[in-house]
């Protein structure tokens, strides 16, 4: 578990995230293999919510036009999977990116709680935190095991570059 940014109290007020336009959204949490198999054998997640491209499949929402995540408790806004949720939503907002040959770390700003705080002491602090972390010895080892938890999300805003690049590509 990584330390959280968004306190549980300001997810819970918001209906952003969890939720995508299309079924195969780039948005759609990517797993890492010991995830899938966490998800599947503890946690009770039917094999078919998830993709072969190592994804939840977002499913639609009744009357709607869109998607969420089959883990997600549309009726109170709650993760069923909260306390064994995916690396990515642990993440989130903040992404892993590929972008003009570089790897950064960008923050989804269409979070409220992180732009409300993206100019805060509190949010470059986090930056810093996740910059280590995601550095760090063992999560290389993870990346290079889990390529496809670097995406090409637009709409993000660049935080820092990682200095991963050359260690996964």
């Amino acid at each position: 578990m990584i330390k959280q940014f968004v306190p549980e109290e300001a997810c819970l007020k918001c209906s952003g995230c969890c939720r995508f336009k299309e079924a195969d959204s780039v948005w759609s949490p990517c797993l890492l293999e010991e995830e899938i198999l966490s998800l599947v054998d503890k946690e009770g997640v039917p094999a078919l919510s998830l993709s072969l491209n190592k994804r939840i499949v977002p499913v639609p929402i009744e009357g709607k036009d869109g998607f969420f995540c089959p883990c997600l408790s549309v009726a109170d806004n709650k993760c069923k999977i909260y306390a064994m949720r995916p690396f990515e939503c642990q993440l989130y907002p903040f992404l892993i990116a590929f972008r003009n040959k570089k790897v950064l770390l960008t923050v989804d700003l269409n979070c409220p709680y992180a732009r409300e705080k993206a100019d805060s002491r509190e949010f470059k602090e986090y930056v810093n935190y996740l910059d280590e972390f995601l550095n760090s010895p063992k999560f290389i080892r993870v990346l290079k095991e889990n390529p496809h938890l670097i995406q090409a999300y637009e709409d993000a805003l660049d935080c820092c570059e990682l200095n991963i690049q050359d260690e996964t590509k």
